[in-house]
């Protein structure tokens, strides 16, 4: 197992105090970050059933308990065949113990089905579904020193997939044969769920293509995402190729005093909203107002991206950031028509400043 026994038990033992609070009977987990979370290793189709109190269960397929028990320090282990065995196992483990209000995350994560939802509803009719993400984020965006520890580890692995993407960008290569170099790279050195965005093209987040190809002059943008221990970190930088022209030149000058502010403005107890509305206005001032897209970090962990979100999740702007938050800075690339302006780095939030780890 990754980690001691005790740092996952006080992680349930926290999550259960949330439950009682919330007046939560119990919580299915689906979602594969919030199991690897609670159980200290990652697996296919995962299904973790807390109870506000006593000790976790963990569903495995048929063959599957010895292994899970050695990558895990949960011991109710149950083993099933059938699919219908397992939502069987679920609604036993609700039906005995009396449970009225059962969480759920209600996320678009792998695993995190919705017709597994609509079926526990249709099978618990007389039980209230509650979103517990809320809860289990609330817990996640703060790391603890293990945590730390294995995101600065996934960095080290990422600047050498990044070095090795420097040396392979050449005109006429693909961006599928420059995610695979740099792929190769990064599980060579142990990660072992590796993130790689190549783009050649004017694209935010860019699946690799075998049939789009590096220009003589233009820029190619380049995200990785590396994990060690399952805890991500996560880096971009775009690359010259040629001569892409001026606007090329403006933008990344432009993306490096914006890059200058953002890490100046984000501290412990500064809202979120506060520093991106100050890099609007710079970069509006700069003429490139419409090419910036809002939200300029976002949480990493155990996802290469994850709460505080304000990319996507608009509440979460207005949260503040504090101290062992880690978070990836700046995430939107500047969208001009040579290709995707990007300059990210993942930081630790310490109180006396930000700590840069990629």
């Amino acid at each position: 197992m990754r980690g001691s026994e005790e740092i996952f038990r006080k992680r349930v033992e926290r999550f259960q105090e949330l439950l009682r609070e919330n007046g939560v009977d119990g919580a299915v987990i689906r979602t594969l970050s919030s199991f690897i979370y609670f159980t200290g290793t990652k697996w296919l189709r995962p299904s973790l059933l807390i109870p506000a109190e006593g000790e976790p269960t963990v569903y495995v397929v048929k063959g599957e308990a010895e292994l899970f028990k050695k990558k895990s320090w949960i011991e109710n282990v149950v083993e099933y065949q059938r699919a219908e065995d397992l939502m069987a196992g679920i609604v036993t483990w609700i039906a005995t113990n009396g449970f009225t209000r059962v969480g759920h995350e209600f996320s678009v994560e792998r695993d995190a089905y919705t017709f597994f939802l609509k079926l526990f509803q249709r099978l618990n009719p007389m039980v209230e579904v509650v979103d517990v993400l809320d809860l289990t984020m609330s817990l996640r965006m703060i790391k603890d020193d293990w945590e730390l520890e294995n995101i600065r580890n996934a960095g080290k692995i990422a600047q050498k997939g990044m070095a090795v993407a420097e040396e392979v960008i050449k005109p006429g290569k693909s961006e599928l044969e420059i995610a695979a170099e740099v792929i190769r790279e990064l599980m060579l050195r142990g990660s072992e769920d590796p993130k790689v965005y190549v783009s050649t093209t004017p694209r935010a987040h860019a699946e690799p293509f075998r049939d789009l190809k590096v220009p003589e002059n233009g820029v190619v943008t380049v995200v990785i995402g590396t994990d060690w221990n399952h805890y991500y970190a996560n880096t971009a930088r775009t690359f010259v190729v040629g001569d892409p022209g001026e606007r090329v030149r403006k933008a990344i000058g432009v993306k490096e005093e914006a890059l200058s502010i953002a890490l100046e403005e984000t501290k412990v107890g500064v809202a979120l909203n506060a520093v991106e509305k100050r890099l609007a206005d710079f970069f509006k001032e700069k003429g490139f107002g419409d090419a910036y897209l809002t939200g300029y970090t976002h949480g990493v962990g155990l996802l290469i991206e994850e709460p505080p979100m304000p990319t996507i999740i608009v509440p979460t702007r207005a949260a503040k950031v504090q101290e062992n938050m880690v978070l990836s800075i700046i995430h939107p690339p500047l969208m001009i028509p040579e290709g995707a302006i990007k300059h990210e780095d993942t930081y630790i939030v310490k109180e006396n400043g930000l700590e840069r780890v990629t």
